[in-house]
């Protein structure tokens, strides 16, 4: 009797559910019903969970004591412990690979037939590996381009360049979005601005190869449409985190409490004061690609204790409880946030970020679509007239970092801001300088001059993590550095990140 009486219920309860979802959805403020053409054809769409874009994990959010817990030996104090709120976001599993990045130069090259400096201003520097008394010359040929890197961390990629890999990622991902659910055809054959992007798709710009006639409408006066953002089958845009999520995911402290209650304070992203692995199995094995001390990049050969010389394969070691892989070691990351010394003191509590420039799109009198900043710069979403996001990049050879100085060897490749051959007079009356705190700009009002600019300042971005070539001190997630946003390094890369919409722990 007990059986049958526990089916006779939940029958009952699936036929309430059935009848609740064939229901008609009404308006509590006006009274009309959703979805009904004959009421106007207002839409409500039943969403229930957003869709993990690939490559991605997603990182709960929560409160967590963001800033420094290892001994300041810097003697910064650029991060002194705070109480913060980061929201539940989605993060790249690993950091981007070559091939990744391949595959965006490649996509360029073939589609900006007629743009090929939007290919050349994407390409990473691979003359970062060069150095002036060590034979690099193989990185400088091979890293980037040879299929044994492939699956090794893309590098030589400045702040600007990790933003536009991002905007790309977003255009590729929504794009087989709308392939994947019928909406488009493949069109291998899209060249210059006729290609897919989600904000002109969103506009109204794009048609591209439409594989049916759209989404059933219900507005009275039309059959069909096109997607909107407010169906939910589009992703938000990848981006790079910032610098409080990179280093909340990094910590990983649901691995760490009980309830609401951090049992253990975390040094690295994985448990414990040291960097070898306490397991029975891989006991004293190294936990991070990381320089071990002076002369020492990989240990005594027959038994090398973090098996790279170089960075290493982005899925190498122990991923931390988040499952993210390389947190610590292999490669610095690049956040989206400005540096500042003090932020510390005046960021907010809940989703701290410097660096906010709010935009406003706007149409042109052709119907062409730009963004005006809150700076005052225009930015023309349209890809090929500048680059990917419309960003003015002036001598990529002068951003190199201590190439001012000529502090690496550059004479093959013959740039002028770089080269020993030339004094510091000569280029001087190539850019000029206002003072010791100008903000780099050149005479034609483009940043990037060539005279002495204070270090922080609006174009200072911070980067995350230890590399490859750091001590163990930068493991430590509480670290942060800084480097002119324009300027790369052999042992820089980036992942990416996606805000999460609605629910903060999923279903």
């Amino acid at each position: 009797m007990k059986t049958k009486s526990i089916l006779t219920v939940s029958v009952l309860i699936l036929v309430i559910v059935f009848l609740n979802s064939c229901e008609t959805k009404r308006s509590s403020t006006t009274g009309w019903d959703y979805n009904d053409p004959e009421s106007g054809g207002f839409e409500y769409v039943e969403y229930y969970e957003q869709e993990t874009g690939p490559g991605l994990v997603l990182i709960e959010g929560g409160t967590f004591s963001m800033g420094r817990v290892e001994q300041d030996v810097m003697y910064d104090w650029n991060n002194v412990p705070r109480r913060t709120t980061v929201s539940s976001f989605y993060m790249d599993e690993c950091e981007v690979r070559n091939v990744d990045y391949r595959e965006y130069l490649y996509w360029l090259t073939r589609v900006y037939i007629d743009y090929p400096e939007v290919y050349k201003k994407a390409l990473p520097d691979t003359l970062v590996w060069r150095r002036k008394l060590a034979w690099n010359e193989p990185m400088v040929e091979l890293y980037l381009r040879h299929p044994s890197y492939q699956e090794y961390p893309v590098v030589g990629v400045n702040w600007y360049q990790a933003n536009d890999y991002c905007a790309w990622r977003t255009d590729r991902v929504n794009e087989w979005i709308l392939i994947r659910e019928g909406l488009l055809l493949k069109n291998p054959n899209q060249v210059g601005e006729d290609n897919f992007n989600t904000d002109a798709y969103l506009a109204g710009q794009y048609e591209g190869l439409m594989k049916s006639p759209g989404i059933p409408d219900y507005d009275p006066n039309r059959d069909y449409r096109k997607v909107r953002m407010e169906d939910g089958i589009l992703l938000p845009r990848y981006r790079l985190p910032t610098e409080a999520e990179w280093e909340f995911a990094a910590l990983s402290l649901i691995g760490n409490s009980i309830e609401e209650r951090v049992f253990t304070r975390k040094l690295y992203p994985w448990n414990g004061h040291y960097v070898r692995n306490d397991g029975e199995q891989h006991r004293g094995t190294i936990m991070a690609n990381f320089m071990r001390g002076r002369g020492d990049m990989m240990g005594t050969a027959g038994a090398l204790n973090d098996n790279a010389d170089i960075p290493g394969p982005v899925d190498s070691y122990w991923p931390n409880d988040y499952g993210l892989y390389c947190m610590a070691g292999n490669v610095s990351e690049w956040v989206m946030d400005v540096y500042r010394p003090l932020t510390f003191q005046d960021a907010e509590e809940f989703r701290p970020f410097r660096g906010n420039v709010f935009v406003t799109p706007e149409k042109d009198e052709d119907g062409n679509i730009y963004e005006k900043d809150s700076l005052g710069h225009i930015r023309w979403r349209e890809v090929g007239k500048k680059d990917l996001l419309g960003n003015e990049h002036t001598d990529e050879a002068f951003d190199r970092r201590n190439y001012n100085q000529s502090d690496n060897i550059n004479y093959l490749d013959g740039d002028f801001q770089s080269s020993v051959n030339y004094s510091q007079s000569d280029k001087a009356a190539k850019h000029t300088s206002t003072g010791m705190y100008d903000q780099g700009k050149t005479t034609d009002g483009m940043r990037g001059g060539a005279g002495m600019t204070s270090m922080v300042n609006d174009n200072a971005r911070v980067y995350k993590g230890g590399s490859w070539s750091d001590r163990a001190y930068w493991l430590v997630p509480g670290t942060r550095r800084y480097l002119d946003e324009k300027q790369r390094q052999d042992d820089l890369g980036f992942r990416c990140a996606m805000v999460r919409v609605g629910s903060p722990v999923g279903f």
